[in-house]
C-alpha cells in the first residue's frame, strides 16, 4: 500500500513537519479520499497544543476535507459511492451502526465514534480514509475551495436548528461572529429567524450585517444587555470567551434557550432561580449525524450559503496556523494541497 504523506506535529503546540505513514490495507467499509482542499478549523489548533487533554502525537490534524475518491472497501463500494466522486469528511471517520445512538440514527453521539483527528491521523495529508457513512457526497453546486467548513463549522451550527426545532419566526442572538459565528449568522438569516450578531469588536459590526445579521449589538456593553433582556428564544454561543453568564441568560424571553455550540472551557456559573421562573433552559451539541449534514449541504445549496474563507497552500500550514492563532483568520482558512 502507498504511503500517505501528511504534516505532522510531533509534540504538543509543535511545528508541523512532512510525514509519510503506511495506512494498512483497506478496511471492507472504508473510503479512500484523495485530499483536495481541508479547511483549519480552531480544533486543529486545540488538537496540536493538546488543550482538551486527549491528542496523541505524531499529530495530523485536518477534519474539513474536501476530494476524490480513490478507494472503497468491499463493502463499501456496496454503498453508492464511485471511484472519481467528489466527497467530504467532517469532524467524525467512524461511528459503530450498533448502539442505540446510531440505530435512532445519531452517529454523531455513537458510544465509540471515531473522530477524525483524535486517534486518527487527519487530512492534512494527501488522503484520508473514512468509513463510508462519513464520506459525504458534496452537491455539485457548492464549490470545492470553500465547501470543507461546512462539515465541521457549519454543520455544529446548522445541526441545532433541526435538533432544537427552531421556528423561522424565532428571536436569535449569536455571540462571536468568528469562524463559526459568521455561518450561524447566515443559517439563521435564510432560516427566516430575526437575528441580532453580539460581537467584542466595532469593526465586525458591518461584517455582520453583511452575513445575515439583523441587529448587531457589543457584548462588552452592560446598556446592550439590559436593553435586550429577555428579548431572544435562543442565544447561541459559538466562541469560546469568557461572559458575563448571568447577562447572557438574561438575555432569553420566558421559554428561551442559550445553547453552546463553542468549546467553553471554563466553567458556567447558574442561578437555577432564572431558569425555574422563566422555564428557560441551557443545553449543547457537538456536530450532527449524517442525515443533518445531506440537509445542510442541500440548505447551503438552495440558500447560496458559503462560509468565507481565505486559501493557504497546504505546504504553508505552519504559516496558516500561525495566522489563526493569532486571530487574524477571515473567517476561515482553506489549505489548498499542494503536494508534488
Amino acid at each position: 500500500m502507498e504511503k500517505i504523506r501528511a504534516w505532522a506535529a510531533q509534540s504538543a503546540g509543535g511545528q508541523l513537519v512532512p510525514f509519510d505513514y503506511d495506512p494498512g490495507a483497506l478496511d471492507p467499509e472504508d473510503v479512500e479520499i484523495k485530499v483536495e482542499y481541508c479547511g483549519v478549523c480552531h480544533s486543529d489548533l486545540s488538537m496540536l497544543d493538546n488543550e482538551w487533554g486527549i491528542t496523541t502525537y505524531p499529530f495530523v490534524p485536518g477534519h474539513e476535507a474536501i476530494g476524490r475518491v480513490v478507494g472503497l472497501g468491499a463493502i463499501a463500494q456496496t454503498k453508492g459511492l464511485t471511484l472519481g466522486q467528489r466527497v467530504g469528511v467532517g469532524w467524525n471517520v467512524r461511528s459503530c451502526q450498533h448502539c442505540a445512538a446510531c440505530l435512532r440514527g445519531d452517529f454523531q453521539l455513537c458510544e465509540t465514534v471515531q473522530a477524525t483527528i483524535v486517534g486518527h491521523h487527519g487530512a492534512f495529508a494527501d488522503r484520508v480514509r473514512a468509513h463510508w457513512v462519513w464520506s459525504v457526497p458534496i452537491p455539485n453546486a457548492l464549490a470545492s475551495g470553500n465547501a470543507g467548513p461546512l462539515l465541521c463549522g457549519g454543520i455544529t451550527v446548522f445541526a441545532p436548528l433541526l435538533q432544537l426545532h427552531v421556528p423561522p419566526t424565532a428571536r436569535v442572538a449569536v455571540f462571536g461572529i468568528g469562524g463559526l459565528g459568521h455561518m450561524a449568522l447566515m443559517f439563521t438569516k435564510a432560516w427566516g429567524c430575526e437575528v441580532t450578531a453580539f460581537t467584542s469588536s466595532p469593526s465586525k459590526v458591518q461584517e455582520a450585517m453583511s452575513f445575515g445579521a439583523h441587529h448587531v449589538a457589543s457584548s462588552r456593553s452592560e446598556a446592550d444587555m439590559q436593553r435586550l433582556a429577555g428579548s431572544f428564544d435562543f442565544v447561541f454561543i459559538t466562541a469560546n470567551a469568557p461572559l458575563d453568564w448571568d447577562a447572557v441568560i438574561g438575555l432569553l424571553a420566558p421559554g428561551g434557550r442559550l445553547h453552546f455550540l463553542g468549546a467553553v472551557l471554563e466553567p458556567v456559573p447558574v442561578q437555577v432561580m432564572s431558569l425555574v421562573m422563566g422555564q428557560r433552559a441551557i443545553s449543547a451539541s457537538p456536530t450532527g449525524s449524517r442525515a443533518q449534514i445531506d440537509t445542510m449541504l442541500r440548505f447551503a445549496t438552495h440558500h447560496h450559503v458559503a462560509p468565507k474563507v481565505e486559501h493557504f497552500p497546504m505546504s504553508r500550514v505552519n504559516e496558516a496556523m500561525d495566522h489563526l492563532r493569532a486571530g487574524k483568520a477571515s473567517y476561515r482558512i482553506v489549505l489548498d494541497a499542494d503536494f508534488a
